[in-house]
């Protein structure tokens, strides 16, 4: 596999069809990470608080986000080979919480390609909203990839 293509940085990947947030799909992420506060499983707890349903732990969007950076990872001609990624940065910016029955809309913008001893750090951003196209939450990932002499 030849070395990452930079040509891809400015480019937007909006091909994702959208992800739809349900309660059984917050409550096993909410268990997986050991977040255990009700609003994560009751409705009522949430409801109590202002939300029109159960809400998201807040590293939730990065399933929506990873969903939708396949379509630019799994671009053979963006050569990344994912053998060869490792996850190096995760930065969240919410603009409100996600809560079950949202219909999520997702761009994601190959933001930087840098490359540094043989390591490409790919830089994303995922930027997801909701049905009416108002912000959720921005996601910014940095991936590591491995060249083939590292």
């Amino acid at each position: 596999m030849s070395a990452v293509n930079a040509d891809f940085v400015g480019r937007v990947f909006t091909g994702t069809p959208p992800y739809v947030a349900s309660r059984a799909k917050i409550a096993e992420f909410a268990t997986a990470v050991g977040a255990e506060a009700a609003v994560h499983v009751d409705p009522a707890a949430a409801q109590a608080l202002g939300y029109a349903d159960v809400i998201a732990p807040g590293t939730f969007a990065v399933v929506i986000a990873q969903r939708a950076e396949a379509e630019y990872v799994q671009d053979p001609a963006a050569s990344i080979d994912f053998s060869r990624v490792v996850h190096a940065n995760e930065v969240f910016t919410h603009h409100r919480p996600i809560v079950a029955g949202d219909e999520l809309h997702t761009a994601v913008h190959v933001d930087s390609i840098t490359v540094r001893a043989g390591i490409a750090m790919v830089t994303t951003r995922s930027v997801i909203s909701d049905a009416a196209g108002e912000p959720v939450c921005e996601v910014t990932s940095t991936l590591a990839v491995r060249g083939e002499d590292s």
